[in-house]
């Protein structure tokens, strides 16, 4: 090993060239990724890393005070402080082909990522309570003894979330991580058998955005969640169960996650910033290279970036995540909270699984009883009994903009209700009402669009009403010389709405680097989620707002990803040998896109029906993810073939894939076209101009070894849909487990690129395996003139114009 380490190094220096860093030449946070770390030690892959480092710097001694991060056990790279000249040259070094030898995948500055920031578990139908065959082999075990790590802000020790339990047992012998303390925060106290683990990443945040703010509170410099939000995405995956949970008693009852007896390890990367939460790209990598050395089994990270997408490789979480995979961790990963356009969904690598988010069946109706007693019901988390004036927003604001720097003086509103609506200066209800609010109002009704209607805390009480119903006020307020109101405090209310229906603000396909992989993959709960909360951050986290609560509602990806986190637990303790691909798989195949009317789930923030690009493969459905039927894996060749498709050498591939002596590391000849036969449990071709056929191999993982599936095909529109064989009959003999078949689609329309979206799926009488087929037809030029003719036909008048 050390004479490798010396060839290594001996190559190195003829490759790279000192560089002169000086005062006058800005140094930011790079990070140089060089793949798998060729099974080198810890020790001595960071001592190459500070080796390879030395060669851009004149002194061996700057090389080392610019180092901030050496990752050594999951993957090999490093998180460094370097100059655009220093980095590009790194980035260019890369070293012939041999055995000795070693590459540089990427070269990249380390970005700053965001956040996507009880009853949510019934409506799935995972209750703590089922009773299942004693016999069955699928017994709920919810995550005994599985490791969760979650990368977020931290967590709130104390929750009764994560209280010790004597049941639980020992901490499992697998685990090899540690509880770090720092700024209140024992770990004598803070960690014991749920909570097992705890660290905090601050060297790249403080080196991008400055030192950490930790006067009166601000920040705590430890594990210890300022923000809130790492506490709730702990509770909401493996939260134990907490009885009597409420937010200032609305929504009570039994709170829990969704494994609530697997075990918890908090990564603290993300920071409390201007109000929200910062994440930095080598924060991130070195959690992820900790959380694998650790024993995690699933990870959750519910940060990211909005497009412009960076290169998969040129990504903390998607370089984090293809090596947890290789390492058998689950990664789950938020959508992203940028919808309802299309193509902002985040984290979209196929090794990871996106969740976009959605509805649940409960609502806090709040009536609103105007003075001419008609009443008007909207809805709101108010707690009191409300009797006020009510007034327009024009007669607080100077053109009606319910925003601060229109407010008349501040005493406008004194002791008035006042009508806002979000179509006049495009104002969100937390804008209106900070401004109705410093304008000494007492309260605000807000009236958005149907489709963008949502329910939230802004600590000034807020009662959401849609257009149509604001309008009505407004008349009211118009045609009465003293008009009132009272506002009644609010209900909960359970199973009286449609759902689960996609959340307006939840990020939608396609994916705008790799459209031919669908994501996001699946919906969950992700909008007004109870869950545990720091008693000392207020609920809006607005420095005005004096409430302490231990249990908060919030909404965004952020909360329907820790779900997924919860169900992927629940899936590796009663499968602890599948691998992340047949996990996902078994999610995405046994989901459901019709809500509980049995109509198909609508697309928040439009009205239209959701589809693949909405919902992924549809909603979650835990129960029926145990026992899937049969599975779409992918083994280290699949992902070769991805990684040929995006444009990696062989070389490359070999230094990213970990080594095996049966492994083919070579691309094939069509590498571009590789991407589409990944064995994902999806099918998007995004340029269809002719026919194409794809492969997909399944294995049975059901009961019945002997099982015979039964393909149905829903064709897209303008596609024709062939499936080869139309049955697949499995064995219990050697290799009887896997069949293959092969999917032909053929466009019948002419087309500039719309999107269509069918399905496949398969079934064996019991089991109900769907597939999402999407295509887009892209075969008509801009000019109007048909670029190709259907082969089976050979005939432009056979397609029609669409």
């Amino acid at each position: 090993m050390a004479v490798f380490l010396l060839l290594l190094v001996v190559s190195l220096s003829f490759a790279i060239y000192p560089i002169q860093s000086n005062a006058a030449s800005h140094a930011d946070v790079h990070i140089v990724y060089l793949g798998h770390n060729n099974g080198l030690s810890p020790t001595l892959t960071s001592q190459f890393h500070l080796r390879l480092l030395s060669r851009v710097f004149t002194k061996p001694d700057e090389a080392r005070k610019a180092i901030l991060y050496s990752y050594s056990y999951g993957f090999s790279g490093f998180a460094a402080l370097l100059n655009s000249t220093q980095a590009a040259t790194l980035s260019e070094s890369s070293w012939p082909s041999q055995a000795e030898t070693e590459e540089v995948i990427s070269v990249f500055r380390s970005r700053i990522l965001q956040l996507h920031t009880t009853r949510s578990w019934d409506f799935m139908g995972l209750s703590l309570h089922m009773q299942m065959e004693k016999t069955s082999q699928m017994q709920l075990k919810f995550g005994d003894d599985i490791i969760v790590g979650i990368l977020d802000t931290g967590v709130w020790p104390e929750s009764e979330s994560f209280r010790d339990d004597p049941h639980l047992g020992p901490i499992p012998s697998s685990w090899r991580g540690t509880c770090v303390g720092g700024d209140q925060f024992d770990p004598a106290t803070a960690c014991n058998r749920k909570l097992i683990g705890a660290r905090y990443y601050l060297a790249g945040f403080e080196h991008e955005l400055g030192p950490l703010n930790t006067s009166g509170g601000a920040e705590y410099r430890s594990p210890r969640d300022r923000a809130g939000h790492g506490t709730h995405t702990a509770s909401t995956a493996v939260g134990a169960v907490a009885p009597n949970a409420s937010y200032f008693g609305l929504a009570r009852g039994a709170a829990r996650g969704g494994a609530p007896r697997a075990r918890l390890a908090v990564y603290k990367v993300c920071w409390f910033k201007d109000l929200t939460g910062r994440c930095s790209d080598a924060d991130i990598l070195a959690a992820f290279d900790d959380a694998l050395r650790d024993g995690v089994h699933v990870l959750s990270a519910s940060l990211g970036s909005p497009p412009p997408l960076m290169p998969l490789f040129a990504t903390s979480t998607e370089i984090g995540s293809f090596h947890a995979m290789q390492l058998g961790v689950v990664t789950v990963f938020s959508a992203g909270n940028d919808g309802p356009d299309a193509a902002m969904v985040q984290n979209v690598s196929p090794w990871g699984i996106t969740v976009a988010a959605s509805t649940i069946d409960r609502r806090f109706p709040t009536v609103i009883t105007l003075g001419n007693n008609a009443s008007v019901v909207g809805e709101s988390f108010s707690l009191k009994d409300m009797k006020a004036d009510l007034v327009e927003s024009s007669s607080v604001f100077t053109d009606g903009t319910c925003a601060f720097e229109q407010l008349l003086n501040r005493t406008a509103a004194a002791g008035k209700i006042v009508l806002c609506f979000s179509t006049m200066g495009m104002v969100s209800s937390g804008g209106a009402a900070l401004a109705v609010y410093a304008g000494k109002g007492s309260g605000v009704i807000f009236a958005d669009t149907i489709t963008r209607k949502s329910n939230q805390d802004n600590f000034l009480p807020t009662v959401h009403v849609d257009l149509h119903q604001g309008t009505q006020i407004l008349y009211y307020i118009r045609s009465s010389s003293k008009p009132t109101v009272h506002i009644s405090p609010s209900k909960t209310v359970v199973g009286k709405t449609p759902a689960p229906a996609v959340a307006y603000f939840s990020s939608r396909g396609p994916s705008s680097i790799s459209p031919n992989i669908l994501k996001p993959d699946v919906t969950a709960p992700g909008v007004n989620i109870l869950a545990a909360w720091p008693p000392k951050s207020p609920p809006t986290m607005l420095p005005l707002d004096k409430r302490s609560t231990e249990w908060n509602f919030d909404s965004g990806t952020s909360m329907s990803c820790p779900h997924v986190s919860g169900i992927a637990a629940v899936i590796r303790s009663v499968h602890p040998t599948w691998s992340p691909a047949a996990i996902k798989s078994a999610l995405m195949t046994s989901a459901y896109v019709h809500d509980d009317t049995s109509d198909v789930m609508l697309a928040g923030g439009t009205l239209k029906a959701a589809d693949a690009f909405d919902v992924g493969a549809g909603h979650v459905d835990p129960l029926r993810a145990l026992d899937p039927g049969l599975v779409y894996d992918a083994g280290a060749r699949d992902h070769v073939l991805f990684l040929c498709s995006l444009g990696y050498a062989a070389e490359q591939i070999r230094q990213m894939v970990l080594p095996s002596p049966a492994l083919d590391t070579d691309c094939p000849g069509d590498a571009a076209a590789a991407h589409v036969d990944l064995n994902y449990p999806a099918i998007v071709l995004a340029d269809l101009n002719a026919t194409v056929t794809v492969r997909r191999t399944a294995t049975n993982v059901g009961a019945n070894r002997d099982a015979v599936y039964r393909a149905a095909v829903v064709s897209p529109q303008g596609a024709r849909v062939a499936v080869w064989p139309p049955a697949m009959a499995f064995s219990a003999h050697q290799d009887g487990d896997k069949a293959s078949y092969y999917v032909t689609v053929t466009p019948v329309k002419l087309s500039r690129g719309r999107f269509d979206f069918g399905e496949i799926v398969w079934s064996d009488g019991y089991h109900r395996v769907r597939t999402p087929l999407v295509v887009r037809v892209t075969n008509l030029p801009d000019d109007g003139v048909q670029a190709m003719c259907d082969p089976d036909h050979g005939a432009a008048t056979d397609l029609q114009s669409a």
